[in-house]
């Protein structure tokens, strides 16, 4: 297990005393909009540190004690990862028995918690979000906004066109019916190669759909989640996102 280098340290207490716009700390933090926050703030409704704030512009530090009528509100700064999972990583940080998780991979460079949004298997590759934004986190992984996922898949031997054609009309799994959206030969030299789309977040689905037709997942890679890829991202490696991107898991334009 590695430990924090010393930098790190310097990085959180930089982080801790950084200056913000109160509005933005208030927006933050959940209590309302950056709008609707300029308006308790004018109409002496916030207080930071006991006293009462009604200068528009005002700033404040992340560690300052901001209250809306007594109400202490915390606003951790909003963090987004885009992670090219390796092999051999989990994506559950909460047991300590699960060996390495992603989480290994980014700790000692991001000071921030983050979570990973959704699951990949420890076997399964590819792109990955992880963010502390529980309120982004539960609208892409809630089923009902099926946000669409793509997925290369390796196979222990070729596919047939039939085995293709009853992915798209639902497999079985677990006395459940799952489809995909889309699906086809990813290298047409090599028919145990599949591009799979799917919205489903089932546990290890797209193994559980290609083993009820009689295939083995030797490699599994997803390639594009929520309109974002792993483009120009070794494996192993990640990045903060940009805020275009940041705004476009937002708006859900993908």
């Amino acid at each position: 297990m590695n430990r924090a280098k010393p930098e790190n340290i310097k990085e959180k207490s930089v982080r801790q005393t950084e200056k913000i716009r109160l509005n933005r700390f208030i927006a933050n933090s959940g209590l309302c909009s950056r709008r609707e926050a300029d308006e308790l703030i004018s109409k002496g409704l916030i207080t930071v540190n006991g006293k009462t704030i009604t200068e528009m512009g005002a700033k404040v530090s992340w560690k300052d004690d901001v209250r809306y009528q007594n109400r202490k509100l915390t606003a951790e700064k909003k963090v987004y990862i885009l992670m090219n999972k390796p092999k051999g990583y989990v994506t559950t940080v909460e047991d300590p028995h699960a060996g390495l998780t992603v989480i290994d991979l980014i700790k000692d460079k991001c000071p921030w918690r983050v979570y990973p949004v959704g699951r990949l298997d420890k076997d399964t590759t590819g792109v990955l979000l992880l963010t502390n934004d529980g309120e982004l986190t539960r609208k892409l992984t809630h089923p009902k906004f099926e946000r669409k996922k793509i997925y290369h898949v390796f196979l222990n031997k070729d596919a047939t066109r039939e085995s293709l054609i009853r992915l798209t009309e639902g497999v079985d799994i677990g006395g459940e019916k799952v489809s995909a959206d889309a699906v086809s030969y990813a290298d047409p030299d090599d028919k145990s190669q599949i591009g799979l789309e799917i919205h489903s977040g089932q546990n290890r689905v797209v193994r559980r759909m290609f083993e009820a037709l009689g295939y083995r997942v030797k490699k599994l890679d997803r390639v594009y989640f929520a309109g974002l890829t792993k483009k120009n991202l070794p494996r192993g490696k990640w990045r903060f996102l940009n805020q275009k991107e940041i705004n476009m898991l937002k708006r859900g334009i993908f």
